[in-house]
């Protein structure tokens, strides 16, 4: 198997239990870490084959069920809404995907990547959010305007979970590529 094969199936294997282990508690981050979902979904669209994509569907999902079925979570956000989370899930991948050609070692390309994960998550958010209310059936005597300022104070911790993963494999990043550069030693 040739390197970067194996780079990719070990980042594969990474991303893939970063988000099985992180979606199993959902929103209990008081003493979980939170779901690392949207920033596995962005970076696997800047580093892996498209076939990641259904793949990481599929580990969401089935997370999903196990935490719903099996782990005593909460299943009040499953509805017929739920199913827009793969919407959501492709911004964020195609996101990167956008991305990818513009990836450099330099700051403009940090800037670049900052302003696509912020745009991304944020229409993300929208869909999850607005999908929820539309369609979950939990909403009926509220109008969208109470929703929407209801939810809004979720829209920064959404943000906040996200870019903590994503500024995590920055460094993440900055630290290989300055290891790989490094003199070789005689």
């Amino acid at each position: 198997m040739n390197t970067k094969i194996n780079k990719s199936l070990v980042l594969f294997a990474a991303m893939v239990a970063l988000m099985a282990t992180t979606r199993s508690h959902h929103f209990d981050a008081l003493t979980h870490m939170p779901d690392a979902s949207l920033a596995v979904f962005l970076l696997a669209g800047i580093y892996l084959p498209m076939l990641a994509f259904p793949i990481l569907l599929l580990v969401a999902g089935v997370s999903d069920y196990a935490a719903f079925n099996y782990a005593g979570v909460s299943d009040w956000c499953y509805s017929p809404a739920y199913w827009f989370l793969i919407p959501t899930y492709a911004v964020m991948f195609f996101a990167g995907r956008y991305y990818a050609p513009h990836h450099t070692h330099t700051l403009r390309s940090l800037a670049v990547f900052c302003s696509t994960a912020f745009a991304a998550t944020s229409v993300a958010f929208f869909i999850s959010s607005g999908s929820f209310f539309l369609f979950s059936g939990r909403f009926a005597e509220m109008s969208f305007a109470q929703y929407a300022s209801s939810v809004a104070q979720y829209f920064l911790p959404y943000q906040i979970s996200a870019f903590m993963y994503l500024s995590v494999a920055v460094i993440v990043q900055i630290a290989l590529s300055s290891y790989a550069k490094r003199p070789v030693q005689a």
